[in-house]
């Protein structure tokens, strides 16, 4: 065998598994045909957080007067600036991956993977040259693109996913985003903010529609007050790129309306890289465009497993990265415990932030639990008022029996950064007495979850 482990993809999933192997004394090598880093580093989490912080400052700056600064002039976004920034960021942390390839004594091969038999990988570089690779073990882990719909056929100029939204040489002046997750959520966020006029369709009844509903409503709120256009339960039937502007045709619960738009941008879900790997070749079973994988994913062939977004779970860069790490210490021999799905936490980074972990309040009802339901408003927190960041809330759910700690539900500034809170207490069965006994540090924005835990049993002091 030329290596312990081979990985495909140096996605979050690919390349944390890499360095965590390394680390436990194995023989690795990486195959990517593309930057190290994979999707999220390069055009998905960290540009994007990039344009988002861009958009938070020209913010800042148009409501300076608001903290008592007077800025001379005017102040523009300068849209070619803030993209190349955006790619700065991106092309520097990707060259952090080489740089922990290389401490790690890590091959990184250029080229395309795909399964060649047992133990073996081929590799095709951009020549079309193909040479093989054997190893002990291989992990899949080659990721997801922009998902397509039969009406919304991305041309990359008119049409566009989210890559495109992310190099534009220009600033579009108006915009429709299609799907309101975090990714077209976050998109419309950083557009409007920028002086893009922004229409947000989403298929369902209401935004962000994986989080808690009362998050949704405060999340459209902030949007209407940017004056981005709001089209819930409606869907783009049709797209006219054939004049200057695109012709958008969309069915709502009022009926069609058509509306013009400089650019649209389709963010309706991802879409598995598992073409041309050879899973047909080594007998890999898959259900519904997924590779079938058990607690520590292993697949149905011995010596070959799958990690991210190709298996089943939240497609999301932390679970990748955890589970790369599960796998190959499991691989190694460690006594490992299997990842906990139901304490995975979400992010979306609006502005407003949302972030989430466990049930939301309908889904624990529907499960049959008796709740306590805490929520404390940021416009009740002196950090918030003296920050000028009073939207949103914390929400605690509890059994009311025992008081476990079912799910928690953030919408305001920097709650991304309060959520690990939560994910601790839920791994050590925290209760809701300890969360209130626990002293925080005031001001602070994250002295709201101890408030929002003592309004769900009657003991909150500041609301």
């Amino acid at each position: 065998m030329d290596y312990d482990l081979v990985v495909i993809g140096s996605g979050p999933g690919g390349y944390v598994a890499a360095i965590r192997a390394s680390q436990l004394k194995m023989k690795v090598a990486v195959i990517e045909k593309a930057e190290l880093g994979g999707i999220c580093l390069n055009w998905g989490c960290i540009p994007t957080k990039s344009l988002l912080k861009s958009a938070r400052v020209f913010e800042y700056l148009n409501h300076a007067s608001d903290y008592g600064i007077t800025v001379g002039g005017q102040v523009k976004a300068d849209f070619g600036a803030i993209i190349a920034r955006s790619r700065s960021v991106a092309d520097g942390m990707s060259k952090g991956i080489q740089f922990l390839f290389k401490k790690n004594n890590i091959t990184h091969i250029w080229g395309f993977g795909r399964l060649s038999g047992n133990n073996s990988v081929e590799v095709e570089d951009a020549e079309g040259k193909k040479t093989s690779l054997g190893a002990k073990n291989i992990i899949l882990a080659t990721g997801a693109r922009s998902k397509e719909l039969p009406n919304l056929k991305q041309d990359g100029k008119k049409i566009i996913g989210y890559r495109e939204a992310m190099t534009l040489s220009k600033q579009p002046a108006s915009m429709v985003v299609v799907g309101s997750g975090a990714i077209g959520s976050e998109f419309a966020n950083f557009y409007q903010a920028i002086g893009t006029e922004v229409t947000l369709v989403e298929f369902l009844p209401r935004l962000v529609p994986n989080e808690d509903e009362e998050v949704s409503k405060q999340l459209e709120r902030s949007f209407k007050k940017l004056r981005m256009k709001i089209m819930t339960g409606s869907s783009v039937e049709s797209v006219d790129t054939s004049k200057e502007k695109c012709l958008v045709t969309i069915k709502t619960p009022k009926g069609i309306e058509t509306t013009e738009a400089d650019i649209v941008l389709s963010a309706v879900g991802i879409t598995t890289n598992i073409e041309g790997i050879g899973l047909e070749k080594a007998g890999v079973k898959t259900d519904e465009g997924k590779v079938t994988v058990d607690e520590y994913y292993r697949t149905s062939v011995p010596g070959l497993f799958a990690i991210g977004d190709i298996v089943h779970g939240p497609a999301l860069a932390h679970v990748a990265s955890a589970e790369g790490i599960t796998c190959v210490e499991k691989m190694a021999g460690i006594n490992v415990e299997p990842l906990d799905y139901k304490n995975v936490p979400a992010c979306t980074y609006t502005n407003p932030e949302i972030a989430s972990v466990g049930l939301t309040e309908a889904a624990a009802r529907e499960a049959g639990y008796e709740l306590k339901v805490g929520k404390f408003p940021f416009t009740a927190s002196g950090k918030a008022s003296a920050s000028g960041s009073k939207d949103g809330f914390i929400k605690l759910i509890f059994d009311a029996e025992y008081g476990e700690l079912l799910g928690a539900h953030m919408i305001g500034a920097n709650v991304t950064e309060m959520i690990s809170e939560i994910v601790v207490a839920r791994k050590l069965e925290t209760t809701a007495h300890e969360i209130i006994k626990a002293v925080h540090p005031h001001p602070t924005m994250s002295e709201a979850i101890m408030e929002a835990a003592a309004a769900a049993y009657g003991e909150v002091i500041h609301l």
